[in-house]
C-alpha cells in the first residue's frame, strides 16, 4: 500500500506557540502554499481512499485539494499538549517543563501526550488501515502524524524521530507491505 502523507500549511499564531489538538486558523498565504500542495499531488493521485484530522487546518487543506469528504480520525490529530495548549514555550516553567524538554519522547505534557502516546495513536490507524484493500491512500494532517507514520513504516527510529519534521505544506511517501 502506498501512502502519500500531506502536513497541513502554515498556521496563524506566534513563533514558538504551543498549539497541537488546538483548532488554530490557517495563515493568510493559504491559497498560495495549498495551490502547491495541490499541484505536488497530482503525480501520486488517483487515490481509493483520504483521510485527515478533524481539526481544520487539516480539513481545509484536504477540501483544497479536492477531497471535502476526506474520512475525519481523531487518531490524525496533533499530539495533545495539554495543560500547555496556546502558551508560549518561552513561558513554560517549572521542573517538570525541564524534565519534559529532556524526554519529551516518553514524558507526556501535563493533561496531554506524550510521542510515544502519539505514535501508539498513529501505529493504531496503520494497523487498521494494513488490513483495508488500498493500494494507493492520502492523510491530510500534522508534523506529529506524519513523524509517527515515518516511524511505524521504518524510516526513522523514535530516538531521532524529530530530525524528520516536514515543513508546512510538505509531502511524505510511505510504503507499507
Amino acid at each position: 500500500m502506498k501512502i502519500t502523507l500531506i502536513r497541513h500549511t502554515s498556521v496563524n499564531v506566534p513563533q514558538g506557540t504551543c498549539y497541537g489538538q488546538t483548532d488554530v486558523p490557517v495563515k493568510s498565504t493559504f491559497s498560495e502554499e495549498a495551490a502547491l500542495v495541490k499541484s505536488n499531488l497530482e503525480a501520486y493521485t488517483p487515490f481509493d481512499k483520504v483521510f485527515c484530522s478533524p481539526l481544520t487546518r487539516a480539513v481545509q487543506l484536504a477540501t483544497y485539494c479536492g477531497y471535502p469528504d476526506a474520512q475525519r480520525d481523531k487518531r490524525l490529530m496533533e499530539m495533545s499538549m495539554g495543560d500547555w495548549e496556546m502558551k508560549p514555550y518561552s513561558e513554560l516553567k517549572g521542573p517538570y517543563v525541564n524534565d519534559w524538554y529532556n524526554d519529551y519522547l516518553h514524558l507526556p505534557t501535563p493533561h496531554g501526550e506524550s510521542f510515544e502516546i502519539l505514535l501508539h495513536r498513529v501505529s493504531q490507524f496503520l494497523d487498521e488501515l494494513r488490513q483495508q484493500p488500498y493500494q494507493n491512500v492520502a492523510i491530510f494532517a500534522h508534523g506529529g502524524i506524519l513523524i509517527s507514520a515515518q516511524v511505524y513504516a521504518g524510516h526513522v527510529t523514535f530516538d531521532n524521530a524529530f530530525s524528520a519534521l516536514v515543513p508546512y505544506g510538505g509531502i511524505v511517501h510511505l510504503e507499507l507491505k
